[in-house]
């Protein structure tokens, strides 16, 4: 057996295990006798793998082969036991994560072994609440499905979910009650600014930012783009500075149908310190991507109710308020702008009597004579009579108060005149510079807005003090 390492040693210190007589015989060279200096009883494969042996253990594995009894094959199988041996690596068995919870003392988390935990650990809050999240594959789909289809009206009213994105607006919604389905962000930072115990219930994705980037309407996104349930105004918990600075005013909304002057006037009328806001049917949705962007925050400051009948309009208004309606049509200037055109200004919030709007005179219609009866009795019933007066005038007198404020494009409707007519409103007028464009619904909303709220806290002013409120104007 003492002459079995020599072997080994010369087989690790050449190039190739190929036997030298193969070699020459590849090459045509003729063949010479060498010596075998194998030990007896030992095969050239048993030699090859106990060189390969000595190559990859050292000479620890040849002293153990010199060292075993029984000749050169008993020393090879115990090598190859020995090898065997140490490639198997200890299997430890961890007990389920209920059992481990179970024997863990109350209150504390069990601990875990080093190496056991098979997926990321969740971030953690700063508060030490935990907010598991799920990491987006390639070629998850979910993203662009959701927003393409929240975009829709017929899937926001079919499914009752809308589209909110920006880390202020999301804050706002939660903060106001509405309920979160799915949040998609790119980093977890836009988790720790949000109220975490609201998200509990969410589904938390996380995405690459250029994924959001692709599929959102804003030019420099923020990486935060949340789906939610429709708001119901009856159970969101608005901001309590907000409530303690609502008036007895009311806006209401006729046919008004761009986003961005939607969202306009609810901003204006949150900060007006409007009580609520009236939406008739044929207005834009006030939960579209757009108006929620103009609106900056103001749907989760004060009630909004959309897709109203005029009948069902005095439901929501509070008892003896006074409805006035928003006029581009000043008096004073009609006439002059009659003779320079030949017609009245057919711009406005209020149209005109070609839409079959607004009163007209009868010098305006050309009857005949076998319907002159019946033109009268209609134009009586379409077209109530309405006073006019300047927007600076008091007009806050009864106990709430009512504006309505139309669309440039369709103007007011025939039901918000007789609306007005019913409760003693008047027509609001604001004067501008003849010849000069009305303004658009938006800064005539307001301008109106803020002058009824300079006249309520003129008049809780001076009913503080005992005096009377005197009448402006």
């Amino acid at each position: 057996m003492s002459d079995f390492y020599p072997y080994f040693r010369r087989m690790t210190m050449t190039q190739s295990v190929t036997p030298p007589q193969q070699i020459r015989k590849q090459r045509g060279e003729k063949s010479r006798a060498q010596p075998d200096i194998r030990p007896a009883g030992v095969t050239w494969r048993q030699g090859k793998m106990a060189a390969l042996r000595c190559l990859t253990l050292g000479p620890a594995a040849a002293a153990l082969l010199r060292a075993q009894p029984g000749g050169a094959g008993a020393g090879a199988a115990a090598g190859r036991r020995w090898v065997r041996a140490l490639r198997r690596s200890p299997v430890r068995v961890l007990p389920p994560r209920k059992e481990q919870r179970a024997a863990a003392p109350a209150g504390r988390e069990p601990a875990e072994p080093k190496g056991a935990r098979l997926w990321p650990a969740p971030e953690k809050s700063p508060a030490g609440q935990e907010l598991r999240f799920e990491k987006a594959e390639p070629g998850d789909r979910r993203l662009g499905k959701v927003v393409t289809i929240a975009k829709s009206k017929k899937f926001r009213d079919q499914h009752g979910k809308i589209l909110l994105e920006g880390q202020r607006l999301i804050k706002d919604a939660l903060d106001a009650g509405a309920v979160p389905q799915t949040l998609f962000f790119s980093t977890v930072g836009h988790l720790k600014e949000l109220p975490e115990e609201k998200l509990k219930k969410t589904t938390l994705v996380k995405v690459k930012f250029e994924d959001i980037k692709n599929w959102s309407d804003l030019i420099t996104p923020q990486g935060l783009i949340g789906i939610f349930s429709r708001p119901d105004h009856t159970k969101m918990t608005y901001p309590a500075v907000q409530q303690q600075n609502w008036l007895p005013l009311s806006l209401i909304c006729d046919n008004l149908r761009d986003p961005g002057n939607l969202g306009t006037i609810l901003r204006s009328a949150a900060g007006a310190g409007c009580s609520k806001v009236l939406l008739t049917k044929g207005c834009v949705d006030p939960w579209e991507p757009k108006v929620l962007r103009a609106g900056m925050g103001a749907h989760f400051r004060l009630p909004i109710i959309a897709n109203l009948e005029w009948e069902s309009i005095s439901n929501y208004l509070p008892t003896d308020t006074q409805v006035y309606v928003a006029d581009s049509r000043d008096p004073r200037t009609q006439d002059k702008m009659e003779d320079g055109s030949g017609k009245a200004s057919s711009y406005g919030w209020v149209s005109r009597p070609h839409n079959l709007k607004a009163p007209i005179g009868r010098e305006d219609l050309a009857f005949d004579s076998e319907s002159e009866e019946e033109e009268q009795g209609t134009d009586e019933a379409w077209f109530p009579e309405l006073d006019t007066q300047c927007y600076h005038e008091n007009w806050t007198r009864a106990p709430a108060a009512a504006v309505v404020i139309g669309g440039e494009t369709h103007g007011l409707s025939t039901e918000a005149l007789r609306l007005a007519e019913s409760t003693g409103g008047k027509r609001l007028i604001i004067p501008v510079v003849p010849g000069v464009d009305s303004l658009n619904s938006a800064m005539a909303a307001s301008i109106l807005l803020f002058e009824g709220k300079r006249q309520l806290q003129l008049r809780e002013k001076q009913e503080s003090k005992g005096q009377k409120f005197p009448a402006l104007g």
